[in-house]
Parts: C-alpha cells; structure tokens; sequence
C-alpha cells in the first residue's frame, strides 16, 4: 500500500489514518488521489484542490458512503435531534434523538473523523498555497482570499464539534476546562503524523481565541463573494455567533453592525428557500447538487422531505407564541386535491408536520444553509437585551424585524413596548423566535448548550422530547400548548451524556487523548 499520507485526499490524521479505508477516501473528488507536490503545483489544480475541500464539507464520509459530514444534511440533522423541536421518526438518528451513543456509535465517530478530516484539508490548503506563492505559481492576493477560505472552514469546524463534544464556555470561569484538540499542522510527512496523533485536548478558552484569530484572519484576507464559499461577510457573520456563546454582548452587537446594509431579510420566510442560491438574505450556504451530493443519505432534501425522517415535533407546532397565522405554518400544494408538490414551508403526510425549507426532492440541490441574517438579527437582539444597560427598545426592533415578516397582520400581532419590560422576558421571547425560525436547520442543539446555567433563559441539560416514533395527527391540533407524554425523559447537565464521547478509534490511536475522555465515558 502506498505512503497515503502523501496524497491530498486522504491526509488526515489520529482517527482517520487507522480507521477508513485508502478507496473510501480517495473517492473524495473532485480532488482524489493528486499527489501533494502536484496538487499546488499549477493555477487550476490549486482551484481543483479549493473545490475539494468544500466538497469533503458537503459530503463527509460514513464507512465510506456519503453522510453529509460536517456541514450537509447530518449537520443539520445531529443538530436538531439533539433537540426538542423535531421527532425522529426512524433509525438514523435514533441514537442522537434517545442519547443513547457510546463511543463507537458511526453517526457521532464520523463527526469527528469528517470534522478532523476537513480540518487537516484546510491546514494543506494554507500550507500548499503559501509555497505556491514562493514559486510564482500563484499570486498573494489570489493565496491570501485561499488562506482566508482555509482559516475560516478550520475555525468553523473546531466550533462546531467544540458545541458536541466539551462543556459550554461558562461551565468554568475563565473557560479553562476540557475543549478538543486544536489543529493548524497540514499533515503531509510521517514526523507530522507522529506529532500530531499525540495532540491533547486545548482548553476552551484556548480553543475560542484561536476560533477567533482565524475568523478574524478570515475577514482580512478573503476577497471571495460568492455564496458557497467562505466570505469576509460570513466570517463577521460567524462571529456573531461565537461570541453570543463566549456571552460578549458587545462584540455581538459591533460584529453585526458591519453588516447593516450588506443584506436584507426576505419578504417572505419562503423566500430563502425558495431561492436558496439567489436570495438577499443568506451569508454562508453550503453547495448541493447530484454530482457533488451523490445518493440520499447526504441531502437535505432526501431525509427531511422525500424519506421523510424527521418530522417537526409538537412541542413547538404547538407553541403558542408561533401564531395560528404564521407564514412559516404555510402549507400549499401545487395539487390541492391529491396533496403534491409541496410549495409552502411545511406539508402534511399522515397527520404529521414536515418541513418543506428543503424542496428539491429529484436532484437534492437545495443548499446546506449556514448562517444567514435572520441569525445575526436575533443575535444582536439578544445582545442588547443582555448588556449591562439593556436596551430593550433595539431588542424589539430587530425582534421584530424578523418576526414581522412572517405575521398575517404586523399590525394587530406585531410584539410591542408592553410585550416584554424586562430583560428575561425579552430573552424568552428571542430564544424561542430562534426556535421557530430556524426550525429544521440544526440550530437549536446550538442554543441549548450555550444556555446550560444561564441567568435569564436557564436551560437545565437536555429537553424532555416526544417519543422516537411517528406521532399521531391528534397531537398536532392547535388551540393548547403541549404538556406530554414525553417518550425521551429529560436529562439533566450533570449527565455524562450531555455530552459526546470522544471515539474510541481516536483513543485506540491517541493515548493523550485516552487519558482525557469526556468523564463517564
């Protein structure tokens, strides 16, 4: 066998150099097996090896069969199982959804191994465009806007598997506790891997500064527009969203100001899926199609429409603070009679609630969407809510802003200055806004582990969830909010499960990391 590590395509390591299979990973196009002194050595293989890289986003891998790790459908599908505010209804996330992983459960193994794996193809980009740049071959505008992309696809992903894998950032103070193992070493040599497989955990604290000194870097150097790869705008954007977690009001509020005209809220909720890929509204979305999105596993489209395995809990449909009216309950057909064709946002099918924010079910085009304005509204909201003089006035503002577009009548149903007078109740509202707005997005796991111990919107653990099953149409009548049963008891944030193991196949080959397992685990 060859020396794999010599290839573009398949260098990663720790986990993935012991338990994925050299084919698996060489069938990551449209890079697969460019050997590394060839990959940065022309203007076009640079570009191939940039598309690689997004494309490794988009697909992940799950014992060698597309997933959607990290950022495609299983992104957004662990995000909400993890959750209240959806029913899985099959298989898939059963395990997810009941928290009943361990540490060899594939769909949380790969999140790490698709996360790590993505993570090391950014840290070659950065090192292979910078020696480009010392040849000729490229310019240092043109490797500066790569880095940035690189910088940022790296911060991101220690982001998101930090939110599965270490406690919140206020668990302690000073966020000194257990984090994951940052990673900024492009692994290309066998002294490399060597090292690298012995890399401990970084703090969280360490793990947020350096998440912040790529987004930053990310912003600076990015010239790049385009909606499907990093931006200097998602950057900002993104950072909107860390330091809502590292609870910094300020930095949330100065971060979403640079944005203020640089985007528009749709007219409609619709709008952002309906034009997923042209619309005013979206920061950062991750390309689909049935080229770079093969089978059914790894679209959006596929598990939340077509397969219909997930379905919209009535625990939140039946929320009284998302009106009877809501534009976002829209159910239309393109053949009212025989129930085809969903067009609104959400249809019905066997008496259940499904989402229909994903609606190409034939080529599974519908983007992966990331981050988008509404988030940075809400945020900001939030913000000004939470600093130490609030402005509740701001907060209703922008609350509203995204709120509004989705009443029947803004006039009679808009919030108001009575609505909310103090900052708690505010924040309430904010939070569950988040929940219905981005419902079937894989946010809402996001805003529970940041709330753990929070002082105006506590959450205690994990939510109590309906029962992993196909729920009746009974219990989707409006008219009272629901109280039970609960099939998945709640469990509070002492539990070890709150939080995922690190994989045991990092740990057969990590014996820093061995020593540093998630407590009982």
């Amino acid at each position: 066998m060859k020396n794999i590590f010599k290839f573009l395509a398949v260098t990663v390591i720790g986990i993935g150099m012991v338990s994925c299979s050299e084919d698996a990973l060489l069938n990551l196009s449209p890079i697969n097996n460019i050997p590394i002194d060839a990959a940065f050595s022309t203007p076009s293989l640079i570009e191939s090896s940039i598309n690689g890289m997004y494309n490794a986003a988009a697909l992940g891998e799950y014992d060698g069969n597309p997933r959607g790790y990290v950022w495609g459908a299983a992104f957004v599908e662990q995000g909400d199982c993890r959750g209240e505010d959806v029913v899985n209804e099959a298989t898939f996330y059963a395990f997810t959804y009941q928290t009943t992983y361990n540490p060899s459960t594939a769909n949380n193994v790969y999140y790490w191994i698709d996360g790590y794996r993505l993570i090391s193809r950014a840290n070659l980009i950065i090192d292979g465009v910078t020696k480009a740049v010392a040849s000729g071959i490229i310019t240092q505008q043109k490797a500066d806007d790569y880095i940035g992309q690189a910088k940022f696809l790296r911060a991101i992903t220690h982001f998101e598997l930090l939110n599965f894998f270490a406690r919140p950032y206020n668990f302690t103070p000073g966020a000194t506790h257990p984090g994951i193992p940052y990673r900024v070493i492009g692994v290309d040599t066998q002294a490399e891997i060597d090292a690298e497989i012995l890399k401990g955990r970084n703090t969280v604290a360490e793990c947020y500064t350096k998440v912040l000194e790529d987004l930053n870097d990310a912003e600076s150097l990015i010239t790049n527009t385009e909606l499907t790869k990093a931006s200097k705008n998602a950057a900002i954007a993104f950072k909107t969203r860390v330091y809502l977690h590292m609870r910094k009001w300020d930095m949330v509020i100065a971060e979403g100001n640079k944005l203020t005209g640089k985007y528009t809220l749709t007219a409609d909720p619709n709008g952002v899926f309906a034009d997923n890929s042209g619309n005013s509204e979206s920061i950062f979305s991750l390309l689909m199609s049935a080229s770079n999105n093969p089978g059914v596993n790894a679209a959006l489209a596929s598990q939340y429409n077509n397969r219909k395995l997930v379905c919209i809990s009535p625990i939140i449909w039946r929320d009284p603070s998302w009106l009877p009216t809501d534009k976002r309950r829209t159910e239309t057909y393109k053949d009212e009679a025989k129930k085809s064709g969903p067009t609104g946002m959400v249809f019905e099918f066997g008496g259940r609630k499904y989402t229909n924010k994903y609606k190409d079910i034939l080529s599974y085009s519908d983007y992966a969407p990331i981050i988008r304005y509404a988030e940075v509204l809400l945020s900001m909201a939030e913000a000004h809510a939470r600093m130490p003089a609030p402005d509740l006035g701001e907060s209703l503002t922008l609350l509203n802003k995204v709120r509004n577009r989705a009443l029947a009548n803004p006039v009679t149903e808009a919030y108001t200055a009575a609505s909310f007078t103090t900052p708690a109740t505010m924040v309430g509202a904010i939070i569950k806004e988040r929940r219905i707005e981005f419902l079937m997005e894989g946010r809402r796991w996001s805003d529970i582990h940041r709330l753990q111990g929070d002082d105006l919107a506590p959450i205690d653990g994990i939510p109590a969830k309906f029962a992993n099953t196909s729920p009746p149409a009974s219990a989707y009548v409006l008219g009272t909010p629901y109280n039970g049963p609960y099939g998945e008891a709640a469990i509070p944030a002492t539990d070890y499960r709150f939080l995922w193991p690190i994989p045991q196949r990092e740990l057969n080959s990590n014996p820093t990391l061995a020593k540093e397992q998630n407590p009982g685990w």
